[in-house]
């Protein structure tokens, strides 16, 4: 098994917290052809299969523009209760969009899935068990998933 990870930008250039539009547009276009051109060479080479990638943060954006006392910084706060991640490769059904959220994109509404369900199913994706890897320590159990989490098997191929 072997594990990489890529970061784009110095410092946190997507933590747009002023002129979001701006900033994510320039950073998406950036971004979108290395991303594209990734993707189809795993496939040619017939990797797309064996390699799952991975793209996110831990937070998405409020559906809202901060404000400054009276001015509007036109940038967005951290937002944990509703926000993307997708996956491509690796065991995961391609072209697939699993849940959705409330109108002003602020909360996950439908098939809502918690970190701990996101990493269950990485693991499960990767191989291993979630559920396997408790361990006890002071009286209680501990596991990657924080003892909780279930794979999302309406995304696996």
């Amino acid at each position: 098994m072997l594990f990489r990870s890529l970061w784009h930008g110095a410092g946190q250039p997507w933590d747009n917290h002023e002129k979001i539009e701006q900033g994510h547009r320039k950073l998406a276009s950036e971004i979108d052809q290395p991303i594209a051109a990734l993707l189809a060479d795993l496939k040619q080479r017939g990797m797309l299969e064996d390699t799952l990638v991975i793209w996110g943060g831990e937070f998405g954006r409020t559906p809202t523009v901060e404000m400054n006392g009276s001015t509007s910084k036109l940038g967005r706060d951290h937002n944990h209760y509703g926000f993307s991640v997708w996956m491509a490769g690796g065991g995961v059904r391609g072209g697939t969009v699993h849940g959705s959220t409330d109108e002003f994109g602020f909360a996950a509404v439908e098939k809502p899935v918690s970190v701990h369900d996101l990493h269950a199913t990485i693991l499960h994706l990767m191989g291993l068990d979630h559920e396997r890897l408790t361990y006890r320590y002071s009286g209680r159990d501990f596991r990657l998933t924080d003892v909780e989490g279930n794979v999302v098997r309406e995304i696996l191929a």
